[in-house]
């Protein structure tokens, strides 16, 4: 069951993935499921709720990321920071669907960063890694910088954005995954933080607002 709800999704999201991946999003799922009697990974524990609240609802952002690194004409791997990961939400679900993609899962408490080694392991994801740190002692010339940066209902985009900076390299961009528009949110970002596009999301077996806020450092 989970498996066709699972492919529906994706053929609304016009999102086509081999066998192989659908797989690797359901075996996550199970071992989300697992670690989460024990750790409390994440409040939802329903598997049919975590279906659409969590696997599906990250799916939905990965049609805009590409289009996001395409329009960017990024050269080399791309490399993302999912900032706040907790469970791997939507970091480990990029990594599964866009193996192109370089993601590194920051969050501060160490059972949430050893949970995404694990999913790496398991799964067999070279391109995964969680990380245990604040993500304000993540510094762009110790890597080489992220060119995203996102988030998923992690903390105001002013928070999200000032935490975040240093780990921006040049011309990146920030991805906040929210729920319904954050317009005092918005009105609250510094000058120097440049919304380029925001974009409604529609996440198929869930009836409540998605969005992304485009951002990246302003010029000048």
């Amino acid at each position: 069951m989970s498996r066709d709800v699972l492919t529906a999704g994706l053929r609304s999201l016009d999102l086509p993935l081999s066998d192989a991946q659908v797989s690797q999003l359901l075996d996550y799922l199970a071992l989300l499921q697992k670690w989460n009697k024990v750790y409390n990974l994440t409040a939802v524990r329903d598997p049919a709720e975590m279906l659409t609240h969590h696997l599906l609802d990250s799916l939905a952002a990965i049609g805009p990321l590409r289009r996001e690194i395409a329009n960017a004409e990024l050269s080399g791997r791309v490399r993302l920071l999912d900032v706040g990961s907790g469970g791997g939400l939507p970091g480990v679900v990029i990594a599964i669907v866009c193996p192109q993609i370089d993601v590194s899962c920051v969050d501060t408490v160490g059972k949430k960063a050893a949970f995404v080694q694990q999913a790496a392991a398991t799964m067999g994801l070279p391109n995964l890694r969680g990380v245990h740190a604040r993500v304000e002692s993540l510094k762009a010339e110790q890597g080489g910088g992220f060119d995203v940066v996102c988030s998923r209902a992690f903390a105001s985009l002013p928070d999200f954005t000032g935490w975040s900076r240093a780990a921006l390299k040049t011309g990146a961009v920030w991805m906040a995954m929210k729920g319904k528009h954050p317009t005092e949110e918005l009105k609250s970002l510094p000058a120097d933080v440049a919304v380029f596009h925001v974009e409604q999301l529609q996440v198929p077996g869930l009836d409540a607002e998605r969005c992304i806020i485009w951002m990246r450092p302003a010029v000048g």
